[in-house]
């Protein structure tokens, strides 16, 4: 299993203050408004907006900013934004490779607010490409375990482009490429799998294993990251045990 699938798992857990709340409505309404922009303002055309107004509402966004965002985003309103999306690569503490979305409409603001946090966090800004290829993209499904088997999984959605499937926690996810995110999904609904989540993902080549102490580094960092408010996304290379798991919980 990557790290950053076990990461998300443990984030998973983590109660979000009010704080952190706000931080993640701003997010969810940001991808609805561009994916309004890329492909059009209605969600029954548009999967990506359909997909990005479905995690808001189950974030429980309030169903006015959802709205405002995707009119915003469609045209329809007044007053969107020039949103550029940037990744910025460097590497953590212990040399964990990392790679850094944001989504702007402000690129200096962006690259000075991560700069800042990598610098008072142990890490370093590297290169366009000097960790990038390390990682490849992905296609990700999440689908609750239930009273499901792996082979229940399988058997749905092999024919529909799923390269892999792995049980983490209480769900199993499903590995696929990006484009065959929509397919892998319509399998699912037809064979009547509820999917709990979709996105894409970032997943290396090669990982770095940490024990708890080097971990909690790099989560001080990532949470450092994630003050910006342009920062959308943060992916790793490290690799963490059932137990440096279990020990970040207590």
């Amino acid at each position: 299993m990557a790290g950053h699938s076990k990461w998300a798992t443990t984030k998973h857990k983590k109660a979000a203050n009010d704080a952190k709340r706000g931080k993640e409505f701003a997010k969810l309404v940001k991808n609805i408004e561009v994916a309004a922009r890329t492909g059009g303002g209605d969600p029954s055309a548009n999967p990506t907006l359909d997909d990005m107004i479905k995690k808001a509402k189950k974030s429980s966004v309030p169903n006015d900013n959802i709205e405002r965002a995707r009119k915003r985003g469609s045209g329809e309103e007044a007053g969107g934004a020039d949103w550029e999306s940037i990744m910025y690569e460097g590497y953590g503490p212990n040399g964990v490779a990392m790679l850094i979305e944001c989504l702007t409409d402000n690129r200096n603001r962006a690259a000075t607010e991560v700069r800042t946090a990598m610098t008072k966090n142990g890490g370093n800004l590297g290169e366009s490409g000097s960790v990038a290829y390390m990682f490849t993209r992905q296609g990700v499904v999440l689908v609750e375990k239930g009273e499901l088997t792996e082979d229940d999984i399988l058997m749905a959605v092999l024919e529909a482009g799923a390269e892999e499937v792995n049980a983490i926690g209480e769900r199993f996810e499903i590995l696929c490429a990006p484009t065959d995110i929509p397919a892998v999904k319509e399998a699912l609904t037809e064979s009547e799998i509820v999917i709990d989540d979709s996105e894409q993902d970032f997943r290396a080549s090669v990982e770095v294993p940490l024990g708890a102490d080097d971990a909690r580094k790099i989560f001080r960092l990532i949470d450092a990251l994630e003050e910006s408010d342009d920062v959308q996304n943060v992916w790793t290379n490290m690799d963490l045990s059932e137990e440096v798991l279990a020990a970040l919980a207590e």
